[in-house]
């Protein structure tokens, strides 16, 4: 293999690697919004059970409208911020599953990179091989004439 064909392929895996590693930290990252969505949406799904019981006992003892009202604002308020939340939290893990796949295509793309030095690293081998065995063949038959000629 021609040591610039070695360099191209060095850079290209350099670069293959580097935007390995890019896709690795993209999927870190998305992982943890993901993760932090999901978790916020719980506790906020949390809350809402923890205000619905509170107002089920508060219920229970005599209250005015205006109190009936509030609770039916804030629920609902509290309701469309759960219901914003999980379609954050569904967006962030859309963005973790593309960032995973593009992960798996970053290592693809090294992994085809490296069998693909191996094996012109490999053919080289070979190619030098043949020729180191042509000029030992070529020696020994040269040694074989002077031999016979001198005989």
């Amino acid at each position: 293999m021609s040591a610039t064909a070695t360099d191209t392929l060095s850079l290209l895996l350099e670069r293959a690697e580097d935007e390995r590693d890019a896709a690795a930290r993209a999927l870190n990252a998305a992982s943890n919004q993901a993760q932090a969505a999901r978790a916020q949406h719980g506790e906020l799904t949390g809350y809402r059970q923890e205000y619905e019981q509170r107002w089920t006992q508060t219920f229970a003892r005599a209250t005015t409208m205006d109190i009936v009202a509030c609770y039916q604002t804030f629920g609902q308020r509290l309701d469309q911020a759960v219901v914003t939340q999980g379609h954050v939290a569904q967006h962030a893990d859309q963005r973790q599953a593309r960032a995973r796949d593009a992960l798996r295509q970053a290592e693809l793309r090294v992994a085809a990179l490296k069998q693909l030095i191996a094996r012109r690293q490999a053919e080289a081998l070979r190619q030098t091989q043949r020729r180191e065995q042509r000029a030992t063949d070529e020696f020994a038959a040269r040694v074989q004439l002077q031999r016979a000629a001198h005989s």
